[in-house]
C-alpha cells in the first residue's frame, strides 16, 4: 500500500501483521530485554527492510538504531521504517536516486483528546476545521500527525538535527492527495532554504493513514520552492 505513494526507484516491503525470522546477533542485543510488542515491531520492521534491501541488490547486514533511534542503513542507501497496529512497512532507495525519504503509517482514527494541540500550529488547526466538512471520513488530525512524522524522518538524515512539531507547517491538497511542509527553521539547500520544505503524498486506505516524503538526489543541485498548487490553502472541493 505504501508503495503507491513512492517513486519507482524506492523498494517497499510491507506486512499486515508480524513476520518471524532470525535477527543478526547485534540486532538481537538491541531487543533482548524489550517487551513483546516492541520486539515484534522491531523484528518485522527489520525483516521487511532486509527484503527491500535484497530487491535493491544490497547484501543483508545488521540494521542498528542510530542516536535518535533511526535505522542506520548500509552505505549508499537511504530508508525508513514505520509500524502501527497490524501494519509494518520499510522503504529503501539508493542515495544516487533519493537523497532522503520518510514514511509513516497510522491507524485511520482520530487522535486522543488533547493530542492535536500538542502536535499542531494554530494555523494548521484552523485549516483542519475547513477540511473536515469537505471530507469528514478522513481523520485529518491523525493525517496531520502522520505527515509531520514522515517529514521528520526525511529531515533528520539531511541535517542531523531534531525537528519539533511546531517547526513545520503542513498544507494539504485534498484533490491531489499531496501535502507541502513549509519549514519554519533554517533549512539546508536541498530544501530550498528559508520558506522551503518537503512535498509529500498521502492516502487513507484499509483502515490506515499513510504518508510519504522523498527528496530526489537531483534536488541537491538546486532549491525547492513552494509548489504553486499548494500555495492556496483553501484547495479543498466546495
Amino acid at each position: 500500500m505504501m508503495g503507491r505513494l513512492l517513486p519507482d526507484s524506492v523498494e517497499v516491503v510491507d506486512a499486515l501483521g508480524d513476520l518471524s525470522g532470525p535477527l543478526f546477533p547485534e540486532e538481537e542485543a538491541v531487543v533482548s530485554r524489550s517487551v513483546d510488542k516492541r520486539r515484534r515491531e522491531f523484528v518485522t520492521g527489520r525483516l521487511c527492510a532486509r527484503r527491500a534491501l535484497t530487491r535493491l541488490g544490497v547484501l543483508p547486514a545488521p540494521l542498528l538504531p542510530g542516536p535518535r533511534g533511526e535505522p542506520v542503513w548500509p552505505k549508499g542507501v537511504v530508508g525508513a521504517i514505520s509500524h502501527c497496529e497490524g501494519y509494518r512497512v520499510a522503504a529503501v532507495a539508493r542515495r544516487t536516486d533519493i537523497a532522503s525519504l520518510g514514511i509513516d503509517a497510522e491507524p485511520a482514527a482520530r487522535l486522543p483528546h488533547g493530542a492535536l494541540e500538542a502536535v499542531s500550529l494554530p494555523e494548521e488547526r484552523a485549516r483542519l476545521r475547513r477540511y473536515w466538512p469537505a471530507d469528514p471520513h478522513i481523520p485529518w488530525d491523525r493525517l496531520l500527525f502522520s505527515a509531520k512524522e514522515a517529514v521528520y524522518k526525511a529531515w533528520f538524515p539531511l541535517t542531523g538535527r531534531t525537528l519539533e512539531f511546531e517547526d513545520a507547517l503542513i498544507v494539504f491538497d485534498h484533490g491531489r492527495r499531496t501535502f507541502f511542509a513549509r519549514l519554519l527553521v533554517p533549512a539546508p539547500p536541498p530544501l530550498g532554504g528559508p520558506g522551503g520544505g518537503f512535498t509529500g503524498r498521502w492516502a487513507v486506505h484499509s483502515g490506515l493513514v499513510m504518508t510519504a516524503v522523498t527528496v530526489p538526489a537531483s534536488s541537491l543541485d538546486g532549491g525547492r520552492g513552494v509548489p504553486e498548487a499548494l500555495e492556496d490553502a483553501a484547495s479543498l472541493p466546495g
